[in-house]
């Protein structure tokens, strides 16, 4: 070590007390004033910074103090009982509460609770998707007013619909905006809210000077965003970090750092049990990459927990099948982004087939391959070979480079429009949705064609519909349009629907019917059951046999013969 380098690092060490980072949560907190716009991480509960969260929810109810706060995520810090869910059914059960103003929140679907503030009126809240949200956080830290995009146009968060807001509230006090522009002719929207003042992010290790690193995280979320958002000039915020270990000064590899250490101002060791890597998982090393295991059955078992309805695998082989097409169109491997629900099942199907090679997966979340997990751990996978930041995947789906989609859907109309979640008494916000499907050249939305309980089986290899779901999800209009059938069909999109008994197309001319589940009647499984009449192929013709079988479909086999010719 030069001599330099030793003077700097003892002049350091004799003024750790004038800089020290390090603290417990109640220093930094304790400076959060009222009326403060706070950015928290989180994808449910990885990222989430739970400790603090609820460290400064106590500081309300002990003092009273910060009051009528805006929270902005880049998607949900929460999962139902936990973080803000946690903080949301204290709320909600205070009528007089003042410690939460509104919050800009992507998706609300893991918080009930949240969602009942949201309902009845006591909070301001806007639903932008999380890749404009996490790319807002990239205009902010430029020092750019807002976000322009062509995401949103003719859905719900355009301002001559909606603007976003999820409620009344948020609709009658705009502290977040959408605005449309023109340029060159094009119809674009702007997407405006406040500057952070203080950022909540986490991250697994810190060294005292700040600097943090995600090696047990199971992604790497939007935390540098946050941070430079709101480090961002003309008023510099405050960033805290919550972290599991702590390490001396200069310990970390540079290539592994997530957030240098300049971004940060204070750091707090969090106890275990508010540091959990999923919703359901504390601490798994196959999450944080540090085994990887081979895909086998058993894992593929252990992982996907109770086998899918059988309708629910004819579904994601289906969708399988389509991508098996593009692999032979574009002859190359494809990549395709997963949604939440029947589309994850596609990476075990892939993985099944053993094409996965072949069928390159990418979630949300920022990961590459792998076996995507569901329910609660939704945004993880075991195996993948690549993590990107959020903002740094959005830009693959919003630009196109991805080569389809597939996502789930609550309503459809005789437009082709999509509604993916929401209904007036739930209230889940866009999620990823309009991004990934505003911007992919191809996609499949996948899932039952009917809601409610049913009784659909797979006999002698066709559908056997028992007894029906009693809510349509193809009607006449959507409750909100997340996902424009125009938009679509003005930039060529090519868009399918796929449920286990039919698959249609958007034409100009609305819903075409392609194919038909064997074993199923067109007038009374389908054109009954829907609040429109779509259209029949003059070329109608079954769905693939190998949907309906036990045994592998062999599409391994059909690509090798691909690769030959």
């Amino acid at each position: 070590m030069r001599f330099y380098e030793i003077v700097f690092r003892k002049v350091i060490a004799t003024k750790v007390g004038m800089f020290a980072k390090v603290v417990d949560a109640a220093t930094p907190l304790s400076k959060l004033k009222d009326d403060c716009v706070i950015a928290i991480s989180g994808f449910n509960m990885a990222t989430t910074p739970e400790y603090l969260i609820l460290e400064l929810y106590k500081r309300y109810a002990e003092q009273g103090h910060p009051k009528n706060v805006f929270v902005i995520s880049d998607a949900l810090p929460a999962m139902p009982g936990r973080a803000l869910d946690w903080v949301a059914e204290r709320l909600y059960s205070d009528r007089n509460q003042e410690f939460l103003r509104g919050v800009l929140m992507p998706y609300l679907g893991f918080s009930p609770w949240l969602q009942k503030l949201v309902r009845e009126n006591r909070i301001e809240c806007y639903g932008w998707p999380i890749g404009i949200t996490a790319y807002w956080f990239r205009e902010i830290a430029c020092g750019r007013p807002g976000l322009v995009t062509k995401i949103g146009v003719d859905t719900f968060l355009d301002p001559r619909r909606e603007g976003a807001a999820l409620n009344e509230k948020g609709g009658k006090n705009p502290s977040c905006r959408v605005s449309v522009m023109n340029i060159e002719g094009e119809e674009y929207l702007l997407y405006q809210a406040p500057k952070p003042d203080y950022a909540l992010i986490r991250a697994t290790t810190a060294d005292e000077n700040g600097s943090l690193s995600m090696e047990d995280e199971g992604l790497r979320g939007t935390i540098l965003s946050i941070a430079q958002a709101t480090k961002a000039r003309p008023k510099q915020g405050t960033v805290i970090a919550q972290i599991r270990w702590l390490t001396k000064s200069w310990a970390l590899n540079p290539r592994d750092v997530d957030v240098p250490g300049p971004l940060v101002d204070y750091v707090t060791i969090a106890p275990k049990q508010y540091h959990w890597q999923t919703g359901t998982t504390e601490y798994d090393p196959r999450i944080s990459y540090k085994v990887i295991p081979p895909i086998t059955e058993k894992l593929l078992e252990e992982l996907t927990g109770a086998p899918p309805n059988e309708y629910e695998k004819v579904i994601a082989r289906r969708i399988i099948l389509e991508l098996v097409r593009l692999f032979e169109e574009k002859q190359a491997p494809v990549i395709v982004n997963l949604g939440i629900g029947i589309p994850a099942l596609v990476s075990s199907v892939a993985a099944e087939e053993d094409v996965t090679e072949f069928i390159i997966t990418v979630l949300e979340s920022g990961l590459w391959g792998g076996i995507a997990l569901s329910g609660a751990d939704f945004g993880l996978a075991i195996s993948p070979f690549a993590l990107s930041t959020v903002p740094d995947m959005f830009s693959n789906f919003e630009g196109g480079i991805i080569d389809a989609a597939s996502l789930g859907f609550l309503q459809v109309d005789r437009a082709g429009n999509v509604n993916p979640s929401m209904l007036p008494d739930r209230i889940f916000g866009p999620g990823g949705f309009p991004v990934i499907a505003g911007g992919a050249p191809k996609t499949y939305f996948a899932g039952a064609f009917t809601a409610g309980k049913s009784e659909i089986s797979i006999l002698n290899n066709k559908l056997q519909i028992v007894k029906d779901g009693s809510i349509p999800k193809f009607v006449e209009s959507v409750f909100k349009v997340v996902f424009s059938g125009r938009q679509a069909l003005k930039y060529g999109h090519e868009i399918l629907y796929i449920t286990e008994r039919a698959v249609f197309r958007l034409t100009e001319h609305g819903l075409i019917l392609e194919e038909v589940a064997p074993g199923v009647d067109v007038d009374r499984d389908i054109i009954s059951k829907m609040g429109f009449t779509p259209t029949p192929s003059s070329s109608l013709k079954e769905m693939d046999e190998r949907l309906f079988k036990k045994e592998k479909m062999g599409v391994r086999e059909e690509i090798m013969q691909m690769i030959k010719k």
